[in-house]
Parts: structure tokens; sequence; C-alpha cells
């Protein structure tokens, strides 16, 4: 038996934080524009928006912590596991789902960078 691993049905071994970091500027130009707007329909949509790429975040984090990083990534970087708790939570519904404080996105977007960097270093 061959063992595979992968995030999706097909193995292409195609993973990389900048999907997660993408939706997490999107929820952050979500919360933007809608400070700015005053029409309470484009509000409501700008909410809308902003907690499905939320959710969107933490598929993509799930999917690295899951299914791309390794035990052996994990012992190399004891705080990886506490960075995608934390990050997962930011993208939550105590963090940038339930909220539209730009300080909320701007930290989730720092952990993210984070783990960016912690997964470039295991490319290396």
């Amino acid at each position: 038996m061959i063992k595979v691993y992968a995030h999706c049905d097909l193995p292409c071994g195609v993973y990389d934080p900048a999907q997660a970091r993408i939706e997490a500027l999107s929820v952050k130009a979500c919360m933007e524009k809608y400070a700015a707007s005053s029409d309470p329909d484009f509000k409501s949509r700008s909410v809308s928006i902003k907690e499905e790429r939320s959710h969107q975040v933490k598929e993509h984090l799930w999917v690295l912590w899951t299914d791309y990083f390794k035990p052996n990534h994990f012992e190399a970087y004891p705080n990886l596991h506490q960075l995608f708790n934390d990050a997962t939570k930011l993208a939550g519904a105590a963090g940038t789902k339930g909220s539209n404080d730009l300080t909320v996105a701007d930290s989730l977007i720092a952990k993210i960078d984070e783990i960016a960097e912690i997964f470039w270093a295991t490319k290396k």
C-alpha cells in the first residue's frame, strides 16, 4: 500500500499559505468597505462576504495544519500548533467572522505570516 497526503482527492502536493492570506486580506478589505459605506444593503453584503471569507481562511489553514505539516515539523517548530490554533480562532466567530475590527484582521494576517515563514522554511 502506498500512503499519499493531499488537500484534495487528487494528491497534487500543492500547498501554500498564500491562499489563507489572500482570503484574510479580503476579510480586511470587506471590513474597510463596510466602515466606509452608509448603505445598509452594501453593509449587509460586506458582512456576509467577510464571514464567508473568514471561513475560507479557516479551511485553508486547516488543510495546511492537518495535511501538509507532519510530526517532524511540529517537533522542529513547537509553537506551530499554537499558531494554527490562534489563527483559526482569529478567523472564527470570536475573531474576524464575528467582528469588523481591523486590528483583529491585522492580527490574523500576522499569524498567517508567521505560519508562512515556517512553511517556507520546511520547503528548503
